[in-house]
């Protein structure tokens, strides 16, 4: 069944995996891209007033999938997510009390106010699936 969106009058064919994203980025809360096979959601964090040398900085965590396998429906899902030191320890123990591996934890800037701590994180499974379980994982921050 073809599934169909609407833009300014124009109507664009929408594959399985372009719906999939779009409700990814719906659960999880953040601005969809679909893009080359790799769908990305996008959330600005604009609550933290972030500055890098002085100079205003937009802080944003995003969480993709690829390499979407049709016939188990998993797929390769990472997430990038940017957090004050504060956040970062319950935010890490909901993310692996559900399965899902922390790849990374370490700060990308100098100079940034306040510190900001990157959490990178991996798994391989349904991309809706692991969109509940951040979304779980992102209210307790």
């Amino acid at each position: 069944m073809q599934k169909y969106t609407q833009k300014g009058g124009i109507i664009f064919n929408m594959n399985n995996n372009e719906i999939i994203c779009r409700n990814f980025a719906n659960i999880i809360g953040g601005q969809h891209g679909f893009t080359g096979g790799k769908c990305v959601a996008t959330i600005p964090r604009s609550q933290i007033r972030a500055t890098i040398l002085g100079v205003r900085f937009s802080v944003t965590s995003s969480f993709s999938f690829e390499s979407k396998n049709n016939l188990s429906g998993k797929a390769l899902c990472l997430g990038r997510v940017a957090l004050l030191q504060k956040e970062v320890e319950p935010f890490v123990a909901v993310i692996r009390d559900q399965g899902i591996i922390v790849s990374s934890i370490h700060n990308e800037w100098l100079f940034e106010k306040p510190r900001l701590i990157y959490v990178n994180i991996e798994s391989v499974e349904k991309p809706l699936l692991f969109a509940r379980k951040v979304r779980k994982a992102l209210q307790v921050i």
